[in-house]
């Protein structure tokens, strides 16, 4: 063990659902057969967790129930400490900083935007502008599931709002394509100038080669370490999508055993203290 149990690490990106629909129904557009799994609760991650040194999660809400967090925020009740989340809310609601508020109150530390291309996020939505100047005033994270066409966008986002949070989720999933460009890498590493946003070093199976051992993403994690420094990277599984193809090792092992040019504090800081001040402080 690299570290104490008081160390123990932290998976900065988890999905749930479940197949109780009478309780926790799909969102209008889903159906039973979408789930890509037929269900993961927050039983299933612990048990994967606790078996890799992982004693917290934090929890993203899933597209399947669109603006309904309540699965995500019963779980996170059910385990206190455990779990924190990251919620889906309407952003063009006109009293938006207010639900922001109420959902922190609850565990609630960030607010998941997709911002895939133009149609699915306009990034000058005013909604989405009162969402960043809310997150500036109460240290609520802004995490984008991107890609690399929108990263200039979002650059000019955290110009506007240099004091919000944000974190881009899974290396703004540089590479998705199978091949990894140089010019995705720039563009990713130029929001390293804004000192309050972060990325998650997550989703190795669905970058690059996408199977383990995930060697060709090292130089990625290590350009992303050289300008953005351990402290503002952290490791995330995605699970329940990541074990479709491989085992939650192979995830973690990516930063806690391949990238030799980690410390053992970077390690720490990359697997625990960079999620847990953002997240459980």
């Amino acid at each position: 063990m690299l570290f104490g149990p008081k160390n123990a690490f932290i998976d900065a990106h988890v999905h749930l659902w479940t197949d109780d629909f009478s309780k926790y129904p799909l969102a209008k557009g889903f159906k039973p057969s979408d789930l890509a799994v037929r269900r993961f609760v927050a039983k299933d991650i612990l048990a994967q967790a606790q078996q890799n040194e992982v004693e917290r999660v934090v929890l993203v809400q899933m597209s399947y129930y669109g603006f309904d967090n309540k699965l995500m925020l019963d779980s996170m009740a059910e385990y206190p400490g455990r779990f924190r989340g990251i919620a889906v809310i309407d952003a063009e609601q006109t009293d938006v900083a207010s639900v922001m508020s109420r959902l922190a109150q609850t565990g609630v530390r960030g607010f998941r935007i997709v911002a895939i291309d133009a149609a699915s996020r306009p990034l000058e939505s005013p909604g989405l502008q009162r969402m960043f100047a809310a997150g500036a005033r109460s240290n609520l994270a802004m995490c984008l599931l991107t890609s690399p066409d929108m990263l200039a966008g979002i650059d000019r986002l955290c110009t506007k709002f240099p004091d919000t949070p944000v974190v881009i989720d899974h290396m703004g999933r540089v590479g998705m394509t199978g091949t990894i460009q140089p010019k995705d890498i720039d563009a990713l590493c130029r929001l390293a100038r804004h000192r309050k946003t972060m990325v998650k070093v997550s989703a190795f199976y669905a970058l690059g080669r996408k199977r383990p051992p995930h060697d060709e993403l090292l130089p990625l994690i290590h350009r992303l370490y050289s300008v953005f420094g351990p402290s503002r990277l952290m490791w995330a599984s995605d699970s329940p999508f990541q074990l479709a193809a491989e085992t939650y090792r192979d995830s973690i092992s990516v930063v806690r055993d391949r990238l030799p040019f980690l410390s053992n504090a970077d390690k720490d800081q990359m697997l625990r203290r960079t999620a847990e001040s953002l997240f459980f402080q």
